[in-house]
């Protein structure tokens, strides 16, 4: 069945969960929130949900703890040249068309306006120079980022999400076994991209390499670990990071730990409470960011320099750094039993 813009729609007392569902498959990456008689109640964007989930909300929430309750919105007989003025002033990708009684009448998406767009002009850089020690001995002879999950190698299926998402501008960080990483993706004229190597002839940490890119980007660039699974979308982390402002964005994964005692609250010998088996709640670095071209500058040449230095030295700048909460599938293959799940996932049909 066709999509219209009615597929947008979503009830008060819809989740958060339900609300990425319909941003999703939707076909307009947005939630409208309506009444039972129509009526425009808010707008749910993936931005939303990202900042909900740094507030501590979880899929099962409302979503009108998330949604905007005063969005922007255009009368069903606006102009093309006028809704695009609208939509570029409020820095939007959809708009909805209300009446007088502000029901949904209509939902207009940029790319109804503009003309589409065949590539991005943001680089990619995905680092594979990694030994893969922790998946000894199947690294021995083969680099971890060709280790195959389903049927192809994991740097293939990152190239390759990237490369539906319309990104044509790659660099490849490489040092172990660089040779075969460069026997399987060429110049990329396979993949109808550019690739480009960035040869690490001493180990330069997650950021040091950048410094080997020969002149400098004029979007932002997207630089992720080369043995990641994920479909995080990209242009939604850009807009994000546009939106925020800032000069350095990191996803983020939440990670729980739970304790598995009994913990002892006590005043002096006085027990005052006992929680049992609490679970803490972290973000942790998923090994994908955004960086301004200018951030490149802080990197310091021919030593090793990781992200999280890379990112304290924005901060000590007092530049703005934002972190985007990843609530899509996302697995790091770093041990044995993490590519024994990213293989039944891809068999599940579990990420696609």
């Amino acid at each position: 069945m066709p999509k219209t813009w009615k597929n947008a729609f979503n009830r008060p007392d819809a989740t958060i969960g339900e609300a990425v569902a319909t941003i999703n498959d939707g076909g307009f990456e947005i939630g409208l929130v309506v009444d039972g008689d129509g009526r425009l109640l808010g707008t749910v964007t993936d931005g939303d949900v990202r900042r909900g989930l740094l507030a501590g909300l979880d899929m099962a929430a409302p979503v009108t703890e998330i949604m905007n309750a005063r969005p922007v919105t255009a009368a069903p007989d606006t102009g093309r040249a006028a809704l695009l003025d609208k939509m570029n002033a409020a820095v939007l990708r959809q708009m909805p068309l209300v009446d007088a009684e502000k029901r949904v009448v209509g939902l207009v998406h940029m790319r109804e306006l503009t003309p589409p767009v065949e590539a991005r002009t943001n680089w990619v850089v995905l680092m594979a120079g990694g030994l893969g020690e922790r998946l000894r001995p199947l690294t021995q002879k083969t680099p971890k980022p060709l280790l195959s999950v389903g049927d192809k190698p994991i740097l293939q299926s990152i190239l390759e999400g990237f490369v539906e998402q319309r990104f044509r501008e790659f660099y490849i960080s490489v040092n172990y076994r660089a040779d075969a990483i460069k026997a399987h993706f060429g110049d990329g004229a396979k993949w109808s991209v550019d690739i480009r190597y960035l040869e690490e002839n001493q180990r330069l940490g997650t950021a040091g390499a950048l410094k080997l890119i020969g002149e400098r980007p004029e979007s932002p660039l997207i630089v992720m670990n080369g043995d990641l699974v994920t479909r995080v979308n990209f242009q939604d982390l850009l807009d994000y990071h546009g939106q925020q402002q800032s000069r350095a964005t990191m996803c983020v994964r939440q990670y729980d730990l739970q304790v598995p005692f009994g913990v002892v609250g006590i005043d002096g010998n006085r027990i005052l409470m006992i929680d049992e088996k609490p679970v803490h709640r972290f973000l942790v670095n998923a090994g994908i960011y955004v960086l301004d071209p200018d951030v490149i500058d802080l990197i310091p040449e021919e030593r090793a320099f990781d992200m999280t230095d890379l990112f304290s030295s924005v901060v000590e700048d007092r530049h703005m750094t934002a972190a985007f909460p990843i609530h899509e599938y996302w697995l790091d293959v770093g041990r044995v039993d993490d590519l024994e799940r990213a293989n039944l996932d891809f068999t599940n049909g579990v990420g696609k």
